[in-house]
């Protein structure tokens, strides 16, 4: 944590120095670093696994929905669900608007 503090407290060195220029860019490859590790990468594996989920969902299965609507899967299609809702209407719908679990909207199981 040194060098990284050292680095970015210090400003660019005097005239009679010579600069690195590996070390000026370094803060910046260091920001970058952080952003995928922290940012980009958790949100890719999420996607994927709410791929996975909807990819995975079958005739029978409960669902909720976004919009928080809830309903039994009736039919599958390649870019729909079609869902039952209470009273035995039924709803045609996306497949991303499938929430990957309850957890995700603010509900419990």
């Amino acid at each position: 944590m040194n060098i990284v503090a050292s680095i970015l407290l210090f400003g660019p060195q005097t005239e009679g120095q010579e600069s690195n220029p590996i070390m000026s860019f370094l803060p910046l490859i260091l920001i970058m670093v952080v952003f995928y590790f922290f940012f980009i990468r958790p949100q890719m594996k999420k996607a994927k696994d709410q791929r996975k989920y909807r990819e995975a969902l079958k005739k029978g299965d409960k669902i909720i929905t976004i919009g928080g609507i809830h309903g039994k899967i009736v039919d599958v299609k390649d870019a729909t669900f079609m869902i039952e809702v209470e009273g035995g209407v039924k709803l045609e719908i996306e497949k991303s608007a499938v929430v990957m679990d309850s957890s995700q909207i603010g509900l419990t199981k």
